[in-house]
């Protein structure tokens, strides 16, 4: 299950409020490498979403255009029937 930009930044600010807080060094490194974890699965979520929006408008791109040549072939197909003699 994928997660969403938003949740890992939530998780990430959440470290980052637990590192300030803390009083101990070890409870402070762990939280600070927590929310270094955390940014780093935000910033991949939402370079993942970016390029799912890329790849889905070029697929659309790709389908509106091949339908448009299917129409083509189509009219042409017409076209060249209409103009063949009656047997």
């Amino acid at each position: 299950m994928s997660q969403s930009f938003e949740f890992y930044q939530e998780r990430a600010e959440a470290a980052a409020k637990e590192a300030k807080a803390a009083t101990l060094d070890n409870v402070r490194e762990r939280a600070l490498r927590s929310e270094s974890a955390w940014r780093e699965m935000a910033d991949r979520a939402r370079e993942t979403d970016r390029e799912r929006k890329i790849a889905d408008k070029a697929r659309a791109e790709r389908r509106e255009a091949e339908a448009l040549a299917a129409q083509q072939r189509a009219t042409a197909a017409a076209a060249i029937e209409a103009t063949e003699p009656a047997e």
